[in-house]
């Protein structure tokens, strides 16, 4: 359920079915590695023009995410001396609110880790364009690639959408999956979970992948093995976690910071990179084009793009496990020296959101 960190806001649960909205058709693209960026499409290349601000606003600015609730609020306060709303929930529940609203926004700034429904957000005229943050040159090489050609939203930080993580008291390392491949050999039947890609803002990027990398068909092949390999799907990351403790699961493919929180609690299990890599969930920030609080808004996404906040969220953030996309942030020591993650191209990715949402929730159904 939505949670909003705002004692005069209120609002109920909205339709999940209301993100298939979102998308149409697109082409395939090559995955693409840490430090390097999707192929760019012949929309994704158009020249971006200019959003006029609106007047500015005395009202608090509005946040929807789904993540660092906990703690953006008063770091960006005490740093600014804007004032903010923080409206939260999961990837589903944010953009069902922003389709719902689309006629007349109540946001000013979404940040999430969904670049394929941002994306789309921008290509529906809903985002501020053309504008640059100030300190957009601090950014590393693979967050600056990511930027699209009409600079509507900019990457603060990608992590694993998932890894591979295992029980150890149940599978010996030897034994243990190595790659995405081997969660469709008959040993690991009818124990492996993940979360619902409709569901979990992470979830969708790490399916999207598969499909981009390997095409529709390809995609749907490698899923059609794994869910009939008896795969169990549940709604969020914490629930997979939940299950691969509680003995319901034995394996799954989880979010990173939720695989290194089981790790940091001595949770007997281990976790694995595979050698081709881990599909990336990139979070991301966007200005709502109408926004009456621009000012803020705009020193929002500088805040967030500003290596000190970005070190502050790794060292005291809840999903504080991620590559940071501004220079000079170290992440975790604990996390793998090898944590390579590989990106779908965001034009394709959510030009294909729907489909494959439907695709996957019909599968899992059955």
């Amino acid at each position: 359920m939505l949670r909003i960190k705002n004692k005069t806001a209120s609002m109920g649960a909205i339709a999940l079915s209301l993100t298939l909205l979102f998308t149409g058709c697109g082409s395939k693209t090559e995955p693409t590695a840490a430090g390097s960026a999707p192929a760019a499409t012949k929309e994704s290349t158009a020249a971006a023009t200019p959003t006029p601000a609106p007047a500015k606003s005395t009202e608090p600015l509005t946040v929807y995410l789904n993540d660092f609730d906990e703690i953006i609020g008063p770091m960006f306060e005490k740093a600014s001396g804007y004032k903010l709303n923080i409206v939260s929930g999961n990837g589903a529940e944010i953009m069902s609110r922003i389709e719902a609203e689309k006629g007349n926004p109540h946001w000013d700034v979404v940040w999430m880790d969904a670049m394929p429904s941002i994306h789309q957000l921008g290509k529906n005229g809903q985002l501020l364009e053309g504008w640059s943050p100030k300190n957009v040159d601090g950014l590393t090489d693979f967050a600056k690639k990511l930027i699209p050609a009409n600079k509507s939203y900019y990457a603060t930080g990608a992590h694993a959408a998932s890894v591979l993580i295992y029980n150890t008291k149940a599978i010996d390392a030897a034994k243990a999956p190595k790659t995405w491949s081997d969660l469709s050999k008959p040993e690991f039947k009818n124990i492996v979970g993940m979360a619902d890609p409709a569901v979990a803002a992470p979830a969708y990027p790490f399916v999207a992948w598969f499909f981009n990398n390997q095409g529709m068909d390809g995609g749907k092949k490698y899923f059609d093995s794994v869910l009939a390999n008896g795969v169990k799907v549940y709604p969020k990351n914490p629930n997979v976690s939940t299950a691969l403790t509680g003995g319901e699961i034995k394996v799954a493919a989880l979010q990173e910071s939720n695989a290194y929180i089981m790790k940091n609690k001595k949770e007997p299990v281990e976790i694995v990179w595979p050698e081709e890599g881990a599909p990336a969930s990139v979070r991301v920030a966007a200005i709502q084009k109408q926004t009456k609080n621009m000012d803020a808004a705009k020193a929002f996404v500088e805040f967030i793009l500003d290596p000190k906040t970005q070190q502050e969220l790794i060292d005291k953030g809840e999903e504080s496990y991620f590559e940071p996309s501004a220079k000079g942030v170290t992440a975790k020591k604990d996390r793998a020296a090898n944590a390579k993650l590989v990106v779908a191209d965001p034009e394709w990715a959510a030009s294909h959101e729907a489909e494959i949402k439907t695709w996957f929730a019909d599968k899992a159904v059955k």
